[in-house]
């Protein structure tokens, strides 16, 4: 492989969430970023796709489109596709998942384009070809231009290797990331989670903050690559840095086992000595010594667990206990339901867009610091 090819690179995002992801982006360093629906184009040679991989906090995977050609016909989709360059990629050793999609094109069996695509990659380089593979090459024919991308992540970024546990509807460690930043989260000051469930925001902002990279715990496709050298990932890993946080990370949750889930998820994380997790009804959070940050919480819908009647009462509940103790704080809430938000009573600003959260449509509702 090229070291000095540059790729597209196309950086997945929750629908909603992808002007956070290109802020992160942009703060990364990667070059002319650029927000599209579902996530964030850039451009880079293959260790910015490496990069990406290990340190992006908000990105979902990392696809890398390797090249294509315009067909018409089956017939020629795959005369073409034997003469690609799949060496440049892929081992004859390793197997390789295909999916394809088509598009207002006169090839419209993507069932039969996929046949085609897995017969020239097994008869010309000799890779087996299965659908269980870690690594997938996907095939997009559209207006009759077939396009080849390497899902480089393998499993999605979220599962970032360390959090085994989790409670009931959990929120992803990407998603969660994409929040904080939306909230105005930097890496900097306190955050509390009053209803942290297995830690998720509390333990993605205590990773932000100590400088650690969300991709050193696990593995990912590239590693089954064409030209993936160990040393130099090691080295990239090596260099991903850290330091010690300027404030401390805090969640509380009703319920024993979830605390219990979040210490562990934390320990596991290497930011246990940044976090503080405590049983407690909401009724009794109180603020962390020192300045005012980031309260941010993801309570109960109704769609999952419980009633509108009670939960208007918790939001409520939980409006009040932040009114009245957390002065100069700033509060984000997700929830599914405007009427949810407003028993809070608290001063939201216009909501965020509409996110996909588990099949829920969610938004984040955001107030200035409280008064």
């Amino acid at each position: 492989m090229d070291k000095t090819q540059t790729f597209d690179i196309f950086l997945m995002a929750p629908p909603g969430l992808e002007q956070p992801l290109a802020e992160e982006v942009v703060e990364r360093g990667f070059a002319d970023p650029r927000a599209v629906p579902g996530g964030v184009e850039t451009r880079g040679p293959w260790s910015e796709v490496l990069r990406a991989n290990l340190v992006l906090r908000g990105a979902g995977r990392v696809l890398v489109r390797i090249g294509g050609f315009p067909a018409v016909h089956l017939a020629q989709l795959d005369k073409r596709a034997r003469k690609f360059a799949w060496g440049d990629f892929l081992r004859p050793d390793t197997p390789v998942r295909v999916e394809a999609v088509c598009r207002k094109s006169k090839i419209y069996h993507a069932g039969a384009a996929k046949e085609r695509i897995e017969r020239a990659i097994a008869e010309t380089l000799g890779a087996p070809i299965s659908d269980t593979a870690d690594l997938r090459l996907m095939l997009r024919i559209e207006r009759d231009l077939c396009t080849f991308s390497i899902d480089t992540s393998g499993e999605a970024l979220h599962k970032r290797g360390h959090k085994e546990a989790v409670g009931k509807a959990p929120m992803r460690e990407t998603m969660a990331a994409l929040f904080l930043r939306q909230c105005g989260f930097d890496g900097t000051g306190p955050v509390l989670d009053p209803m942290c469930g297995s830690g998720s925001f509390v333990i993605e902002a205590a990773e932000w903050a100590a400088g650690l990279a969300p991709g050193r715990s696990r593995s990912f496709a590239f590693e089954q690559l064409v030209g993936f050298h160990a040393a130099e990932w090691q080295a990239m890993q090596a260099g991903a840095g850290g330091r010690t946080p300027d404030s401390r990370y805090c969640g509380s949750d009703r319920n024993a086992g979830a605390i219990e889930a979040s210490r562990a998820n934390a320990a596991r994380a290497g930011v246990a000595e940044f976090c503080d997790f405590l049983q407690r009804p909401v009724s009794d959070i109180r603020p962390p010594e020192g300045r005012p940050g980031l309260v941010i919480v993801n309570p109960p819908y109704g769609a999952r667990i419980g009633d509108q009647t009670r939960l208007r009462a918790l939001y409520g509940s939980l409006g009040k206990v932040l009114t009245e103790r957390f002065a100069g704080w700033r509060v984000g809430l997700i929830t599914s339901e405007m009427s949810l938000a407003r028993a809070t009573r608290l001063p939201f600003k216009a909501p965020g867009p509409v996110v996909d959260h588990g099949g829920i449509k969610v938004r984040l509702y955001q107030t200035p610091p409280l008064r």
